[in-house]
């Protein structure tokens, strides 16, 4: 993976985006450390940057797939300890954590955590964005995005 420079451009934008969403990823399913393992997994691209009505920023999260796993585990060693870090934390108890400890079930429950975790990344580029076009310097990005495009 190389970095982009418009990447490097956004780094106090990303920060501020952090703390505006904070309370989006308490209300979700989601507990922060959890949210953090998500992050490490997502990129964001600028689609269509060539395109001043047309371009935005968007989670890339092909490789969620990859941090599924420990997503789960994080979620099953919070439930055991009692503490639920997001809002709507799942965590089936006992009985679920043995099944899934067993192999039996939880094969759907990982594809709808991912997709709910793509959805929230995705509302975080949203924000991202917000931020970057309120601060004025969307339209920056958007063309180092275009010349790295082009390259």
């Amino acid at each position: 993976m190389t970095r982009k420079a418009w990447e490097d451009r956004i780094v106090g934008a990303r920060m501020a985006a952090d703390d505006e969403f904070a309370e989006r990823v308490t209300a979700s399913e989601f507990s922060r450390q959890e949210w953090g393992l998500v992050m490490t997994a997502v990129e964001f691209d600028v689609e269509h940057p060539e395109d001043p009505e047309r371009a935005r920023i968007v989670a890339n999260t092909e490789k969620l797939h990859h941090v599924m796993p420990e997503l789960d585990n994080i979620s099953r060693q919070m439930g055991a300890m009692g503490g639920a870090g997001g809002g709507g934390q799942s965590g089936g108890g006992l009985l679920d954590s043995l099944k899934s400890s067993l192999g039996f079930g939880g094969g759907g429950h990982d594809a709808e955590r991912e997709a709910a975790a793509a959805r929230l990344a995705q509302e975080y580029a949203e924000v991202l964005q917000g931020l970057l076009e309120e601060r004025g310097s969307w339209e920056e990005i958007r063309s180092l995005a275009a010349e790295e495009k082009e390259l």
